[in-house]
């Protein structure tokens, strides 16, 4: 049980691999109960921003980028150009570990690495969304928040969590549909979704 939006919210724990995780992503409203489950999509993150209002899937937007981690509001952040990102500096320090910068998860509770993405990822039954599914951790394909138009793209199809590892201008990410599921870099201004791990 946490604070989450400014209100008490209570998830489960699920082992996996030898980690602990949250049993839905944040912001979802139940555990998935199918991989196309909209209920337990939950909301969108740009990479490295904290839980200010941004990630609620209609949220206000603005093309105003950020020069500080914090950017005092609850705008998406779009419209940008190389290397897309809604901090100008970019900052490769957020997210990192469980007293990171911004860290969205609740006290003891961090973004999982690439690493133990990947982990998981391999224990799958098919490498896909129907393994991604069928995994302890009940994932879906809650889509994104493109960086361009700060439009909704491929809910239902793909389904894209955040890690906490950076890459060049980009972060490492987890994304899956019908028929392949593989980590790779992403810009760091499209919102996906993000389950928590326990430290």
């Amino acid at each position: 049980t946490f604070i989450y939006k400014g209100s008490s919210v209570t998830y489960g724990i699920v082992e996996s691999q030898s980690e602990c995780w949250m049993d839905r992503n944040l912001g979802a409203s139940r555990k998935a109960t199918a991989y196309n489950d909209s209920l337990a999509y939950g909301d969108l993150f740009q990479w490295g921003r904290l839980d200010d209002g941004h990630q609620t899937r209609y949220s206000g937007i603005t093309t105003t980028l950020s020069n500080t981690d914090l950017p005092g509001h609850s705008n998406f952040i779009y419209g940008m150009g190389t290397p897309f990102d809604w901090r100008s500096p970019q900052n490769d320090n957020l997210w990192q570990g469980v007293s990171g910068t911004n860290n969205p998860c609740p006290s003891g509770w961090r973004i999982p690495t690439e690493i133990e993405w990947e982990t998981e990822r391999l224990s799958w039954s098919s490498n896909d969304y129907n393994g991604a599914f069928a995994s302890l951790l009940k994932l879906t394909v809650g889509g994104r928040r493109e960086h361009r138009f700060a439009l909704h793209e491929f809910v239902d199809v793909f389904g894209y969590y955040r890690s906490s590892t950076v890459s060049g201008m980009y972060a490492r990410t987890l994304s899956f549909n019908d028929n392949l599921a593989y980590m790779g870099n992403r810009s760091r201004a499209v919102g996906f979704s993000v389950r928590c791990i326990k430290d």
